[in-house]
């Protein structure tokens, strides 16, 4: 124990000697080390971030159109319908929602504005499969579906530009030959940039008042939102086969999942990840040449005090263990403050992030830094102290 804590101090002394040194030699593993962390943490964070927001638009979601070929007019047996959602409701295992929806361009008037929007009709699940924020007001009953209430919701953009300065809530609009109440205002959890049936100025009103614009109940979107994300592959199967049973043969629907679009973003923070820890440990491997470097430098420097502590009966292990404790300690000392630093910008940087998103630092981010730091330092000092250790007594006595 004596003789291990008389390394250490020794081991110390030597460094603490040549501080400028030793500070230059640490800075790179402090680089390196601060690297992996914050690429292992920006990665993570981004991953999460991406697949939050697709899995906003909704969660475990499945959903089915009609193929249309533009050579062949679809037929109205064809088209999805009420009946298709029910059945897929009811005969679906591990099914908890579903929801139709069906828009066309159409204008409104309120007063004096008039503007073109995106007209939607939707069934009483959308808002459980969409999750949209209703800032102000309701969503569609199942009173108001059942009862064909004239009632509708807009978004906010198109209740600011229809209503300004007022609460929409209560307001009428005019939609064609009908006049609606407003009963709510609502935008989606998540931009889809006009990718869903949602736009930036679109009304939803009960799906079955779309009959009286349209002339029939067909829908063009079936949505069914699985129990859990391990069922929605085998749902995208079953409904797929559901639709095809209960239509000609001639129809063909796609029927699709999130999944792909899931997978996607977690190939690619994967293969990002892995691309960022690769620079991280490029510089890792920098850091370390420039351990053996400066570690063969003490060794020249000291060939005389080796020479005197084997003359007084040092081992050569004793030797060997001195220096990889030196270069240990360079680097061992460097990832400490590599990893404090990683993990103290995401601190600093977080107020001026987004509310929604977060920046933890991983766990595993900070003992890959600290175990490839200090494996770097040690295999990289191995050769200096493996030189210093097999140095000759005699040899080392005489240099100058």
């Amino acid at each position: 124990m004596m003789l291990r804590n008389e390394t250490w101090m020794v081991a110390l002394e030597a460094l603490w000697a040549n501080k400028i040194r030793a500070f230059l030699t640490t800075l790179g593993v402090i680089i390196g080390s601060a690297c992996i962390v914050l690429v292992v943490t920006v990665a993570q964070s981004g991953r999460r971030y991406v697949i939050a927001q697709i899995e906003a638009v909704g969660s475990n979601l499945v959903y089915a159109r009609l193929d249309t070929d533009p050579n062949r007019p679809a037929m109205l047996q064809d088209e999805l319908t009420l009946d298709d959602m029910n059945a897929a409701k009811d005969s679906l295992p591990g099914v908890i929602a579903v929801a139709g929806t069906r828009d066309m361009p159409s204008t409104v008037i309120a007063g004096s504005i008039e503007r073109n929007v995106n007209l939607v009709g939707v069934t009483e699940g959308f808002q459980q499969i969409r999750n949209l924020l209703i800032p102000n007001g309701r969503f569609l009953d199942a009173e108001d579906i059942t009862a064909r209430s004239r009632v509708c919701l807009i978004t906010t953009q198109l209740a600011n530009l229809m209503f300004p300065g007022t609460d929409p809530i209560g307001q009428n609009l005019r939609v064609g030959e009908f006049s609606f109440t407003v009963i709510g205002v609502f935008k989606e959890r998540v931009e889809t940039f006009g990718q869903s049936e949602i736009r930036d100025y679109s009304v939803l009103i009960p799906f079955p008042l779309m009959k009286y614009y349209l002339g029939d109940p067909s829908m063009d979107v079936l949505y069914v939102q699985a129990a859990t994300p391990e069922g929605v592959i085998s749902t995208t199967n079953r409904l797929e086969a559901l639709l095809q049973s209960r239509h000609p043969t001639r129809a063909r629907y796609s029927v699709m999942n999130f999944n792909s679009i899931l997978e996607a973003a977690r190939k690619i923070a994967l293969a990002l990840t892995i691309v960022l820890v690769l620079i991280g440990f490029i510089a890792l491997l920098v850091s370390g040449i420039g351990i053996m470097n400066i570690m063969l430098v003490t060794v020249r420097e000291r060939t005389r005090e080796i020479g005197i502590r084997k003359a007084i009966g040092a081992r050569r292990s004793e030797i060997l263990y001195q220096f990889l404790l030196e270069a240990f300690m360079i680097s061992g000392f460097g990832s400490v403050v590599g990893i404090l630093i990683a993990v103290a910008i995401p601190v600093m940087v977080q107020p001026l992030l987004p509310g929604n998103l977060r920046v933890p630092v991983p766990w595993q981010s900070v003992v890959l830094s600290f175990l490839v730091s200090c494996s770097v330092g040690v295999f990289f000092g191995y050769l200096p102290a493996n030189r210093a250790a097999r140095l000759q007594p005699t040899e080392s006595l005489r240099y100058e």
